[in-house]
């Protein structure tokens, strides 16, 4: 979805979530068992497929031969919170688009191994994570910053992370170059205040408005009618359902109201 689509999807009563199976060597091998998924879910695979989905991933650490140069890289989501990861150099800024970080900049680029090596080592000596939960990524996103605070202290946490010795000779180290996605996910001005989130789709129930923002999975959905309703919308929700477009008989799925970030974090450096 792009900034100002409409967004009109309905699920016809009596239909179900369905596993979406495996993407191997270019195409979708089917779940061989049609298993069904609860609307609350956020994963769109059965355990049987995602395990077989993981047993070739670098991320789950069954893929060690892959002979790419990877990237290294620290991610800020938020006042306070960074992430170090790497990701497959090919593939640029991607990887950090599907994982909605605000901005980034990349440490270094080398064999995969020395790129997971050196994750390890910065997370430990920074004490960041090389995982960040959506939740926290979304209240993080909710309080609001300037480009240049948030450049800042993302430059703090780069130089911490190369005053770290133990993995500088084994990665070619990248220049600081900030990429900055707020505007692209339609962060600024400022962000998105949704009033609920959809908790899951059901049998019956639609959903239409105009899409506000993106940041990775999340869509901002201002809602028809109503100038000051937002909702958010996890696209892992919506994976696995047959859909039709919107009608606007049909009951809005179930949603919860959300509360407020209150006080920003403490910079990390």
């Amino acid at each position: 979805m792009r900034l100002g689509d409409h967004l009109a999807l309905a699920v016809e009563p009596g239909a179900e979530r369905v596993c979406l199976g495996v993407w191997r060597s270019g195409r979708w091998t089917p779940c061989p068992r049609a298993r069904t998924l609860p609307p609350q879910a956020r994963h769109d695979q059965c355990e049987e497929c995602a395990a077989l989905d993981r047993s070739r991933s670098v991320a789950a650490d069954t893929r060690l031969d892959d002979p790419r140069p990877y990237a290294l890289y620290l991610a800020w989501f938020g006042p306070g919170l960074c992430k170090v990861g790497i990701t497959a150099a090919e593939r640029g800024s991607a990887r950090l688009l599907e994982q909605a970080a605000i901005c980034f900049s990349f440490l270094g680029r080398g064999p995969l191994m020395a790129a997971r090596r050196a994750e390890s080592v910065l997370g430990t000596a920074l004490g960041v994570p090389d995982r960040v939960t959506a939740a926290k990524k979304r209240a993080a996103r909710d309080v609001p910053s300037s480009p240049d605070v948030r450049h800042a202290e993302l430059r703090a946490v780069r130089d911490a992370a190369f005053a770290v010795p133990d993995w500088r000779d084994t990665l070619t180290p990248c220049p600081f170059e900030v990429v900055d996605h707020a505007a692209v996910f339609g962060l600024e001005p400022g962000p998105p205040r949704p009033a609920a989130a959809v908790t899951g789709l059901q049998p019956g129930t639609a959903l239409g408005g105009t899409v506000e923002a993106v940041a990775g999975s999340d869509l901002y959905v201002r809602l028809p009618g109503a100038p000051g309703d937002v909702v958010l919308l996890d696209a892992h929700l919506v994976s696995g359902w047959p859909l039709t477009a919107a009608t606007q008989s049909r009951p809005a799925p179930p949603m919860r109201p959300l509360s407020r970030a209150e006080e920003p974090p403490e910079p990390l450096f």
